[in-house]
């Protein structure tokens, strides 16, 4: 089945605005067909985070809700899913149950009439995970030039600072209006250095960022930690901030510091990414 132009334009019209917006989707597309199905091999459709049918065709109510618990698990994992949807006489006879991974494949019941099978990819489309640069110093500086290189979107967040001036990032604010909504990941860094500490900090802590880090030393976060604590921040979320930011590689030039920042991130989201493997497990 090829799409019309039509379809494919609606498709991507589609994918572009839920980039757009930051949105986490799944693609799901037939494979392979066997016997009478309503959708054939190269039908597409748009799924939501919650298996949703945006935009598309991948077949009626019979796969729509296997395909969709596909791409809600496709997203929260971050890993494509492949569907079989067989008969149950199919399954009985293979020896599969429905919801049954082998593999790689995860087998479902079709309870169509048509007594057809489908094969279907769905794939994750996540949004790129965000780097929040707070400050205009020599380190956030050294940080948002050395990210470029990672697989992040760039928000530097520079107050009074003339973006001329700055290095060149996909978000520029002036300000600390950070985003508290979306689904890509939100990695946040303090870097203000003695320039709006407690502005940026308290700002941070109240994106509900996945990782918040502060440059400066142990001694003037703690000194900025009680302030805030007895100004009603949450403790606990104060523990949590990584202070003073990054691995502890001994750095001392801003390059150095923004390396082991950067190390630190890659370390986070591996170690979250296998703890989630481990739970699906």
């Amino acid at each position: 089945m090829t799409l019309s132009a039509k379809s494919q334009r609606r498709l991507e019209d589609e994918m572009n605005r839920l980039r757009a917006e930051g949105a986490a989707f799944a693609v799901a597309t037939v494979v392979r067909t066997v016997d009478a199905t309503s959708a054939k091999p190269g039908g597409k459709a748009l799924l939501d985070a919650e298996g949703t049918l945006i935009e598309g065709w991948v077949g009626g109510g019979c796969a729509r809700g296997a395909i969709g618990r596909a791409a809600r698990d496709a997203i929260a994992r971050g890993e494509p899913q492949f569907v079989s949807l067989r008969p149950e006489e199919l399954l009985e006879a293979e020896g599969v149950a429905p919801g049954e991974e082998r593999e790689g494949i995860r087998f479902a019941r079709n309870g169509c009439p048509s007594k057809g099978s489908m094969d279907v990819f769905v794939e994750p489309v996540l949004p790129q995970p965000r780097l929040v640069i707070c400050g205009s110093g020599p380190v956030a500086l050294a940080l948002a030039d050395l990210a470029a290189r990672f697989d992040l979107c760039r928000v530097l967040c520079a107050p009074g600072a003339k973006r001329e001036d700055m290095p060149e990032v996909e978000e520029f604010q002036d300000g600390f209006a950070l985003d508290t909504e979306g689904a890509a990941r939100r990695f946040v860094v303090v870097a203000t250095q003695g320039r709006g500490d407690e502005a940026a900090l308290r700002a941070a802590l109240a994106s509900g960022a996945d990782h918040v880090a502060f440059v400066g030393s142990r001694r003037k976060f703690a000194t900025l930690a009680d302030r805030l604590a007895a100004d009603g921040v949450d403790r606990a979320a104060l523990d949590r901030v990584a202070a003073p930011a990054g691995l502890d590689i001994h750095a001392i030039t801003p390059d150095e510091i923004a390396l082991s920042i950067l190390a630190q991130i890659v370390q986070w989201r591996r170690a979250h990414d296998r703890r989630r493997e481990g739970q699906d497990a």
